[in-house]
């Protein structure tokens, strides 16, 4: 009998990106059952689901943990993400992925996969502190490590390529303005079309991955690499202008409140200095890339698949 895969976001980027994969997977269709996970039932994404044969929907609130408690009942694996609070709270976030981890802990899970991300605070040495949603994925990381009766192991996505698109207050136009040189990289990866294959190794040879951290990025592009692809694909002259840390901050706030004005500067100063992984973090998306075994989508792929709409 198929073991229960339970995917916590199977709705948004990462989840649905997981639950495709292994929908689509002829190995690993046969290995596991889904069983989506989700606060609120009663949305059109997870109604759309729950319409599927394949995929069972259970109602859980990550806040409550006898709620997940439920849930989690005869699952063997698990793939969960957290996302942050309006408030931004490290707290409210690090006490979901804790109330995840426990209750998988008390049903006897044998498997937690979880989306993490680099401690900002801790690689910059206190320097760049606002990057919360960073830090509290890497905090829950180590709190999972340190649980007995599991294994785990550490998917750690690059910078999205949707976000290109998604995030309209910093999406190209004409001029892609940062408060960084042009020679900055950044590692990306193609959240809904590869995030599951990514996974989707994890979930194969548990053995392999076990205990890992997961860097999962295509390969590093420099900012003024991504403008010039951006240029060839749509057809239009796009240029990269570094701006100064204030005007960049200005830029932002325009559309963001404060506290989000706050995450994107120091994660874009953070990003610059450290690196986005922090101290060998090429080397970690190499060692992922050569284990995944997957080919994952260039931003020229993504932007053919997805076309980018300058206005």
């Amino acid at each position: 009998m198929p073991n229960i895969l339970a995917i916590f976001g199977a709705t948004g980027q990462q989840g649905s990106s997981v639950l495709n994969h292994v929908l689509t997977s002829p190995t690993l269709s046969t290995t596991y059952t889904i069983r989506a996970i989700t606060r609120t039932p009663t949305s059109p994404a997870a109604v759309a689901l729950s319409l599927s044969q394949k995929v069972q929907v259970v109602q859980a609130d990550t806040s409550s943990l006898s709620s997940l408690t439920t849930a989690l009942s005869g699952v063997h694996t698990i793939f969960a993400m957290t996302t942050a609070t309006a408030s931004l709270d490290p707290c409210a976030e690090f006490t979901s992925a804790k109330n995840i981890a426990d209750a998988a802990v008390s049903q006897g899970v044998k498997y937690l996969i979880f989306s993490t991300l680099p401690p900002v605070t801790a690689i910059s040495g206190g320097k760049y502190r606002a990057v919360t949603p960073f830090d509290a994925k890497a905090r829950a990381e180590t709190y999972i490590r340190g649980l007995e009766g599991i294994q785990s192991a550490f998917f750690c996505p690059g910078s999205f390529m949707e976000n290109f698109a998604q995030q309209g207050f910093l999406a190209p136009r004409w001029v892609m303005e940062r408060c960084n040189g042009a020679g900055t990289k950044v590692p990306l990866i193609d959240a809904v079309g590869d995030s599951g294959r990514v996974v989707g190794a994890m979930l194969a040879e548990p053995e392999r991955f076990v205990g890992r951290r997961v860097c999962a990025a295509e390969r590093w592009y420099s900012l003024e690499e991504i403008v010039g692809i951006i240029s060839r694909k749509t057809g239009k002259r796009v240029v990269y202008r570094q701006i100064s840390v204030e005007e960049f901050r200005e830029r932002l706030a325009v559309s963001l409140p404060g506290m989000m004005v706050d995450v994107f500067v120091d994660a874009f100063q953070y990003g610059e200095e450290f690196g986005y992984f922090g101290p060998g973090g090429e080397e970690e998306v190499k060692w992922a890339k050569e284990n995944v075994g997957e080919k994952l989508t260039s931003l020229e792929e993504f932007l053919e698949r997805h076309p980018l709409k300058l206005e």
